[in-house]
C-alpha cells in the first residue's frame, strides 16, 4: 500500500472574494496577488455545488448536488441546506487522500454537507429547535466532545451573526479561531475552513457598495490565519467559490407559473402556501438559477417558451442544455432557468404580500421552498428593527406566542447575487497558494481544484 508523505495543507474558503475586491482595504490579501490564479466559474455558482466540485473533481451531473437544494420527488418536499455528506454521490477528497496514505486525516471546519461524513473531524452550524418553537444557537461536532470543548474555549457559536439580518464578522472570526483550536488539538493533514462574511455583505450591498469596513474585517481574519498556519509549516490555499455580481432585477418564476394556471396554492388562515404535488409546474429558486419541476412531459415545450419570453431570463435549459454544462441529473428540474447577469430569482408565489406565508417575514431557511436573500435585510417598514426584535425575544422569554417576522419582503433591495458562470471580474473566483511551484500558469477549471489540493498534500 502506498504511503506517500503528507504535506499538511489548509484550504481557506473566502466566499465571494475576487480580484476586484483586493485593494486599499485588504493589505494582507494584496501581498498575495502574485501568488494568485483565476478559477473559471462553474454553473451553478452556488455554495453547495461548487464545494462539492472542489471536493470531488467532478460536475453536478456526477455527484448530484444540482443547487443548494432541490425538490426531493420521492418525499414531495423542497429541501435546501441539508447537511448529510451522503448526498454527494461518489468519493470525496478525503477518500482519495486516504487511499494514497492511510495516515491522512481531515478536519472540515464549516464547509457544507458536513454530517454523516468520512472526514475525521467536523464542525458545522446546527441550531437547537426546541419543543416550544424557539431556535437556539448551537453547532454540531464530530467527535461530539469537541462541541463542549470549543464552547468552553470560544463561547457558543454566534449563529445569529452567521445568517440573518444581524450577520457580522463575528461568525467568520469564530470559525477562524475554531480552525486554530483544531490545529492545536489534532493537527490534521487537511483542514477545510469556511469564511462566509463577504458573501452576505455583498448580497446586501453589491460589489460596488459601501463594503470597505467588511473588506478590512475579512482581510484581518485571513491575515491572521495565513500567518498562523504558515508558521506551523502548513501549505495554505486561499480560494473562493464565486464572485457576486451587481443585480437590480428580481424575477419571480413561481408567480409567472401561477398566472399561467400551472402552480397550485393552498389557503390557510388567509395565507397562501405552495402545493408541489398538485402543481403542474413550480420552480425552486436559488440565486441566479432556478430548477423548474414539471409534472407532465407534454407541458415542457409550453413552459420553456413561456420562460424564454420572460425578461430577466437569459437561458432556459432542457435536458440537452443541462448535459452541455454538466448539470444533467435526476435531481434537476425538467427545465433550468439561468438569469440575466443583473437579475436573480425569488421563490415568491403569492401575488399580495398580505397573503404571504407566515414564514415569509422570518429567517426560516428550512420552510421556504427556495433561497431567500431578503433574510439578510430587516423589514424597512420597521422604524426600530433591533428594538422590535428585542421585544419579540422578550415575548418568547415570558412564554407568549410570537413570530419573528422582521425580514424584508422587498427583493428590489438585494444588490448582489451569483449562480452564473460569468466571464467578468466581479464573478471570477480565485486560487491563491503559499506554495507557488504548484500554481498553474493558466486559469484553473473548477474541476481541477480537487487535484490541486491533492498535489499540495502529496507533492514534496
Amino acid at each position: 500500500m502506498s504511503t506517500t508523505p503528507i504535506q499538511r495543507t489548509v484550504v481557506i474558503n473566502v466566499v465571494g472574494l475576487t480580484r476586484t475586491l483586493i485593494g486599499e482595504h485588504t493589505p494582507h490579501l494584496r501581498k498575495l496577488l502574485n501568488q494568485c490564479q483565476d478559477i473559471t466559474p462553474m454553473t451553478p455558482a452556488v455554495t453547495c455545488s461548487v464545494q462539492a466540485t472542489y471536493l470531488t473533481g467532478k460536475l453536478p451531473s456526477h455527484y448530484g448536488i444540482v443547487a443548494n437544494g432541490w425538490y426531493f420527488r420521492d418525499l414531495n418536499e423542497v429541501w435546501l441546506w441539508r447537511q448529510s455528506n451522503r448526498l454527494i454521490q461518489g468519493p470525496k477528497i478525503w477518500d482519495i487522500a486516504r487511499a494514497e496514505n492511510p495516515a491522512f486525516t481531515c478536519c472540515n471546519t464549516f464547509w457544507w454537507y458536513a454530517m454523516a461524513t468520512g472526514a475525521d473531524y467536523t464542525l458545522t452550524p446546527r441550531p437547537l429547535y426546541c419543543a416550544d418553537g424557539s431556535k437556539l444557537p448551537d453547532f454540531y461536532t464530530a467527535p461530539l466532545n469537541l462541541r463542549a470543548e470549543l464552547t468552553q474555549e470560544l463561547g457558543m457559536f454566534p449563529l445569529f451573526q452567521f445568517w440573518g439580518p444581524a450577520t457580522s464578522i463575528k461568525s467568520s472570526r469564530w470559525i477562524a479561531d475554531a480552525a486554530i483550536k483544531m490545529e492545536e488539538k489534532v493537527s490534521p493533514s487537511l483542514q477545510l475552513v469556511y469564511l462566509p462574511h463577504l458573501d452576505y455583505c455583498l448580497q446586501r450591498l453589491g460589489p460596488q457598495g459601501d463594503i470597505g469596513k467588511d473588506l478590512q474585517e475579512i482581510d484581518a481574519v485571513v491575515g491572521d490565519l495565513w500567518q498562523y498556519f504558515t508558521a506551523r509549516g502548513c501549505r495554505v490555499i486561499l480560494l473562493s467559490e464565486y464572485g457576486i455580481s451587481a443585480v437590480d432585477n428580481p424575477v419571480h418564476p413561481n408567480r409567472i407559473l401561477r398566472e399561467a394556471n400551472l402552480l397550485a396554492v393552498k389557503d390557510d388562515l388567509g395565507r397562501e402556501y405552495l402545493y408541489t404535488a398538485t402543481s403542474l409546474a413550480f420552480a425552486v429558486a436559488d440565486h441566479q438559477i432556478a430548477h423548474v419541476y414539471i409534472q407532465q412531459a407534454e407541458l415542457i415545450p409550453r413552459i420553456k417558451t413561456l420562460f424564454e419570453q420572460t425578461p430577466g431570463i437569459a437561458r432556459v435549459l432542457d435536458a440537452d442544455g443541462q448535459r452541455e454544462i454538466g448539470l444533467a441529473h435526476e435531481r434537476a428540474g425538467e427545465l433550468v432557468l439561468l438569469a440575466e447577469p443583473n437579475a436573480w430569482f425569488t421563490y415568491y408565489h403569492w401575488l399580495d404580500d398580505a397573503r404571504a406565508p407566515d414564514f415569509a417575514g422570518s429567517v426560516d431557511i428550512h420552510k421556504k421552498p427556495g433561497y431567500d436573500p431578503c433574510e439578510l435585510l430587516f423589514n424597512p417598514k420597521l422604524r426600530f428593527p433591533m428594538l422590535t426584535m428585542a421585544g419579540k425575544v422578550l415575548r418568547k422569554k415570558l412564554g407568549f406566542r410570537y413570530v419573528m417576522d422582521v425580514i424584508s419582503l422587498q427583493p428590489e433591495h438585494i444588490k448582489g447575487s451569483h449562480g452564473l458562470a460569468l466571464e467578468h471580474p466581479d464573478a471570477t473566483p480565485l486560487f491563491i497558494t503559499s506554495h507557488t511551484p504548484l500554481l498553474p500558469p493558466h486559469k484553473i477549471a473548477a474541476t481541477d481544484v480537487c487535484n490541486l489540493i491533492l498535489q499540495h498534500l502529496f507533492t514534496a
